[in-house]
């Protein structure tokens, strides 16, 4: 099985952040247990770096709201879908998003170089960006509901 930089960011979502545990606090350790639940060492560092990229970009985006119009490039375009597009879109009209945090999230999916993203992938990053900013308690929880509690299926 191939495993992704996402899906040891994943695994280290659901299994330390929401503890709030310090992941810095024993590195080494962690990096085995990361080992030995079957991930490589190259996507474990990659996962780490990731993490280190996101936590010194916390609070570094000002951006004014009132003036903000985001023109994706050619390579976000290619990365991020139209569904992926509209998805940033819609959780910025709802007061998820905000313009920094926005960008902040793009930021960290053009940082996980994959070809393959989806819009559950999309999420994933979201809820990770939001958990590293302050601030962001409501929209954190919003985003966890859909996240963990997606309803599949059609209601009728």
């Amino acid at each position: 099985m191939k495993e992704t930089v996402l899906d040891v960011l994943m695994y280290l979502f659901d299994n330390y952040m929401e503890s709030d545990a310090d992941l810095g606090a024993d590195e080494e350790s962690l990096r085995m247990e990361l080992v030995e639940a079957g991930f490589s060492e190259v996507e474990i560092g990659k996962a780490f770096t990731w993490l280190e990229g996101l936590s010194e970009q916390q609070g570094t985006l000002p951006i004014d709201p009132s003036r903000s119009l985001r023109v994706y490039t050619e390579p976000e375009l290619k990365r991020l879908n139209v569904e992926g597009r509209g998805f940033l879109l819609f959780l910025e009209q709802i007061g998820v998003l905000d313009p920094a945090t926005r960008e902040l999230t793009i930021d960290r999916v053009m940082a996980l170089e994959t070809d393959d993203f989806e819009l559950d992938h999309l999420k994933w990053v979201v809820l990770m960006v939001l958990f590293n900013q302050p601030g962001h308690e409501a929209a954190l929880a919003w985003m966890e509901d859909l996240v963990f509690n997606t309803v599949h299926g059609y209601l009728h």
